[in-house]
């Protein structure tokens, strides 16, 4: 098929794309308009499979184990250790390691879109329109906002992700509210034991990265090809409409991971190419911030229900708000109410 006049080759169209995507108001106003159907050159042989790194799936379990824990921390504290337990489950991850996973996890995500990734693969077949295409979305990750689907592909991934940061920020208000019902316990107005070391704890849990579960990274190995519905359950997704760009640094970078992987070229022979994508400074920044406010609400609290107020405000709120964030959704719904009563937060009855 004859390729229009205007755009002699997709590169041409998605630069051409990315220049209304950065002029004011071009992005708003419409949708891209579609790229040209790719040619099939003769002879061409099989695209390769949709295929992703082994170090990006990881990287995509280890942000679902954390964030379903994270989801499931109960409010109902008996006693000092309990609060403790709760807390090294909490602040278990390292900043930039969760930022990364979420932009692995988003991919993952996007894969699930049987559209974008049938849309991807028809620029697949020819090899050195394939290698070129990666190379462009390597080094310019907006590329792939302008790809058949993307839309689509993009409101699932924003719609999971902020659903995710909602259930923890939930489960934070929740435990936070409940540093205030405790205070009728005893217990709870006792002082922390050795808070020095429960500090340096927190920051020891918080500098390392954890594994994932091999059972984790085997349900989501099987969900990497997106057109399969079979495995569509074991990414937990949501409903969702599509969005049209821009969108924000994550939600964009885990639209190029996926592209790349529906292209058939981000596999672990890509490895470098694919796992540099998952690095993006704003997320991780959002989440450092929350892990450097936990160890100073840790440093002046003194009684266990300051602990439980750290916890779900500087760990569980503060976490499920970056995620949220980073999705573009910087105020997630369905919010617990404010504490009611007091006083809570270290310092308050000093």
């Amino acid at each position: 098929m004859p390729m229009p006049r205007t755009f002699t080759s997709a590169g041409a169209f998605i630069a051409a794309s990315l220049v209304c995507l950065v002029l004011a108001g071009c992005a708003s106003e419409a949708p891209p308009a579609p790229l040209p159907v790719a040619v099939v050159p003769r002879g061409a042989v099989a695209p390769p499979p949709v295929a992703l790194s082994g170090r990006v799936v990881e990287a995509a379990a280890e942000y679902r184990i954390y964030m379903d824990q994270a989801a499931k921390i109960s409010p109902a504290f008996h006693n000092g250790p309990s609060i403790e337990e709760a807390l090294t489950t909490a602040e278990g991850f390292e900043a930039q390691q969760l930022s990364r996973g979420a932009i692995a996890y988003g991919a993952l995500v996007a894969l699930q879109d049987a559209g974008f990734v049938a849309g991807v693969r028809t620029y697949a077949v020819d090899p050195d329109g394939r290698r070129a295409m990666a190379q462009r979305i390597a080094a310019d990750p907006n590329y792939a906002a302008v790809l058949p689907g993307a839309s689509s592909a993009a409101g699932l991934i924003i719609a999971t992700l902020n659903a995710d940061g909602t259930k923890v920020r939930t489960a934070g208000e929740m435990v936070k509210q409940s540093a205030y019902d405790v205070q009728h316990q005893a217990w709870s107005k006792g002082f922390v034991t050795d808070p020095a070391g429960r500090l340096a704890h927190a920051k020891s849990v918080s500098a390392s990265s954890a594994p994932a579960d091999p059972q984790a990274l085997a349900r989501l190995r099987d969900a990497v090809n997106g057109g399969d519905t079979k495995v569509a359950s074991k990414v937990q997704l949501v409903s969702a409409t599509p969005s049209a760009p821009p969108y924000s640094p994550l939600v964009t970078r885990a639209l190029a991971v996926a592209a790349l992987a529906a292209l058939g070229e981000g596999g672990d022979d890509n490895d470098a190419q694919v796992s540099s994508l998952l690095n993006e400074s704003n997320g991780g920044f959002c989440l450092n911030m929350s892990k450097l406010n936990l160890y100073q609400c840790l440093a002046v609290a003194k009684p266990w229900y300051e602990d439980i107020f750290c916890l779900g405000q500087h760990v569980l709120v503060d976490t499920g708000t970056c995620i949220a964030k980073g999705a573009g959704k910087p105020n997630p719904t369905q919010m617990a109410a404010e504490p009611t009563a007091g006083p809570a937060a270290p310092g308050a009855n000093k």
